[in-house]
């Protein structure tokens, strides 16, 4: 039986020219994908005519109507028809495609939103009058003189009203409204000398408002980012900026002890344009893959700068992908700068753990992230406590005579704390001093504005696993010599692009050799993997290869085998510790790259401020 073949026509094909309405709603499906996509490229031509305030205006989730206002430097009458033409623009004259310093260069927004909904753009350029046009389903009205300051308004009524099988398609009003606003954050982000606003008509309120920053870049990068992702994803984040080849990685890496349960808090820009592309999110896993466990995802605000000459930002429809000169280079730059960084941050750990802890701690039911409606009045606070002779006094009266109670007649100036004796270490080092061990398991130290509570166990596998770490790279990987080499079967390009990288993987302890034309012998193997599954090991590292162009699946395999190492070879929990093994412990924290957390990403330690304690008893 032959079924019919429902994409070949039976009878001669007849090729016809579409006309331009066609091919621009042809181009919308391509580019406007929903209302978000449609406020992306609005606001982006208002970033590209030198805007430095954006307003965005919406309803029904910007089904209804989406209206950009903005003070760039606006457009002029005649030019008003020529920008509604597809393949019209001012960004790019043509000769170089590779040349682009714009978010637009296509010229096919404008056109294609005209093609699908209902577009007036009011525009004033310096010294000139306002002046309106109107686009109705494709057809272009008259231009109109019309009343406008300074730069560009464009409206969008009824989007898809044109194309109404579309309209199916699209979610809830809130869904589409949340699309928006996500929108805004991260070109908002690139953007943090430029003012927006974002606004619902439909509830009347202000979804997000962000002021042009001031300062220096990371200063203005840093203020931006703890306005749209919280102040505490600055506090717990360290700075990056590194430059290779022509290459620059800046922005800021959350630490390892501040990450996430999915991927939501990554944020990667290239020459300033949001992206989303696999190769550098794989990149930017790979550099925390030591540090995070499997579930949990990393937090980073990047941007990655380079010639435009070095990256096709025309590789997708929305450019929401790019394609690398040499994504080898952009690749091991992130992911050995983010190592380099978080090495530099040395014991630290998130501030968000004290957080938690205290809240923890907070009487009264307290939630996390809530103060207290009005402070707990005590009985007796500071300003009406008794003195100490008063108190002799009182009790002295009260007593037979000749008793004081013990408590009194010596009183500790001040309160002293419970303490290891004897009292070792200094207390202005960043962990403290040991005073104390908790349950054979966690060392209490005393630093000069507060204490540290630290996981024996933790933080010690941590320390003999960058040991163990640190051996292997200095001596390399011992090799395993197979009795009986492992013959994989693969397919001719398989097999070289594997062999492309055999003198990698053998410094990895992994010998491959040709074996015929479709296939490869597996000579030796890490020694550290034990009895492994080779031909499962080498399909791993293929499909790796083939996905990201590199394959980190070997030295994840034997980290993780030297993790396990590590793990058994620690300090055991339930053991006891003398004061000077503690204190060597801390000091060796300080001194080692990310010990301020363990090998899936827990912190080692939790540091509280004296401050905080005393707030915890009503004393401030």
């Amino acid at each position: 039986m032959h079924a019919t073949r429902p994409h070949i026509s039976q009878t001669l094909p007849v090729i016809r020219q579409l006309d331009d309405t066609a091919a621009n709603r042809i181009a919308a499906g391509e580019v406007v994908e929903r209302p978000a996509s449609a406020v992306k490229e609005l606001v982006e031509n208002s970033l590209d005519a030198g805007a430095t305030r954006v307003r965005v205006d919406y309803a029904g989730g910007g089904k209804v109507m989406i209206r950009v206002t903005d003070d760039g430097h606006g457009m002029e009458a005649d030019s008003l028809p020529l920008a509604m033409s597809r393949h019209a623009t001012s960004k790019i004259d043509g000769s170089d495609l590779l040349d682009i310093h714009t978010f637009g260069f296509r010229g096919e927004a404008l056109p294609s939103l005209g093609a699908v909904g209902r577009l007036t753009i009011t525009s004033r350029a310096p010294g000139q009058e306002g002046a309106e046009i109107t686009v109705t389903g494709g057809q272009i009205g008259p231009v109109r003189p019309a009343a406008l300051n300074r730069g560009t308004q464009v409206e969008l009524r009824d989007l898809f009203y044109a194309t109404p099988a579309r309209l199916k398609f699209l979610r809830t009003d809130r869904s589409e409204a949340q699309a928006i606003a996500d929108t805004i954050r991260k070109l908002a982000m690139a953007e943090p000398f430029v003012g927006f606003t974002l606004y619902d008509t439909d509830g009347a309120r202000e979804i997000l408002r962000v002021d042009a920053e001031q300062g220096e870049l990371f200063d203005a990068l840093g203020a931006r980012l703890g306005r749209l992702m919280g102040r505490e994803f600055v506090d717990n984040a360290i700075r990056v900026d590194i430059e290779r080849d022509g290459v620059r990685l800046s922005g800021f890496a959350a630490l390892p002890t501040y990450s996430r349960g999915s991927s939501v808090a990554q944020h990667v820009f290239v020459n300033g344009r949001p992206v989303r592309d696999k190769l550098l999110i794989g990149a930017l896993k790979a550099a925390y893959m030591d540090v995070l466990s499997r579930d949990r995802h990393p937090a980073a605000v990047l941007f990655i700068d380079c010639d435009p000459h070095l990256v096709d930002v025309n590789v997708h429809p929305a450019k929401a992908e790019v394609r690398f000169r040499d994504p080898g280079l952009v690749r091991s730059l992130m992911v050995s700068g983010l190592r380099h960084a978080l090495a530099g941050a040395g014991h630290r750990a998130s501030g968000t753990v004290a957080t938690e802890t205290l809240n923890a701690m907070r009487p009264e039911g307290i939630a996390a992230g809530y103060e207290a409606p009005s402070p707990r009045i005590y009985q007796m606070d500071f300003a009406s406590r008794p003195s100490l002779g008063a108190m002799r006094q009182s009790y002295a009266a009260q007593a037979p005579e000749s008793f004081v109670p013990e408590v009194l007649a010596e009183a500790p100036t001040p309160f002293t704390a419970a303490r290891v004796e004897p009292a070792q270490g200094p207390t202005d080092t960043p962990l403290g001093a040991a005073r104390a061990q908790l349950h054979e398991n966690y060392i209490v130290a005393q630093t000069r504005d507060g204490m540290v509570i630290v996981d024996q166990h933790a933080a010690h596998e941590r320390l003999v696993y960058e040991r163990l770490k640190k051996q292997a790279a200095e001596h390399g990987i011992t090799a395993q010599a197979l009795l009986i080499p492992e013959i994989v079967p693969l397919s001719p390009a398989d097999a070289q692009r594997l062999l492309d990288h055999a003198d990698a993987l053998s410094q990895l302890g992994l010998t491959l050799e040709p074996f015929g034309g479709d296939a490869i012998a597996v000579r030796e193997t890490p020694a550290a993997l034990g009895t492994c599954d080779a031909r499962g090991l080498v399909l791993d590292i293929l499909d790796e290869l083939a996905d990201l162009g590199q394959s980190a699946t070997l030295g994840s395999r034997i980290d993780a085998v030297l993790s396990r190492m590590a793990c058994h070879g620690s300090i055991r929990s339930g053991r006891q510790m003398r004061a000077e093994e503690m204190n060597a412990l801390l000091r060796e924290m300080e001194a080692t790259p990310m010990s301020g957390q363990c090998n899936h990403g827990r912190p080692t330690y939790v540091e509280l401020k004296l401050s905080d304690i005393e707030k915890l008893f009503g004393r401030r």
